[in-house]
């Protein structure tokens, strides 16, 4: 890991006290947008996500099934389970 990494992990620490901090006072000043902007961003976030989802899936590339490629190849015998050849004569 390098400096610039860990600088950055603590700038994003610093980031999410100040926003806890920030969150903290319009509790306690009792603002209707302490509880509406955190809600309203954990919603559009979820229904970022599921559209996102939604996207991914029907959009997908499939290549189509060649049944040709579904026959496994006859498989090689196996010189371990032919019990004969390991009896002694």
């Amino acid at each position: 890991m390098n400096e610039s990494s860990r600088i950055q992990g603590w700038l994003i620490c610093a980031a999410v006290v100040f926003l806890g901090l920030w969150f903290l006072v319009g509790l306690l000043q009792e603002s209707y947008w302490a509880i509406a902007l955190p809600v309203a961003v954990v919603t559009f976030f979820g229904l970022g996500l599921t559209f996102w989802v939604g996207y991914t899936i029907a959009t997908v590339q499939v290549e189509p099934f060649d049944e040709g490629e579904a026959t496994p190849p006859d498989p090689a015998p196996d010189p371990a389970s032919d019990a004969t050849s390991n009896r002694p004569a």
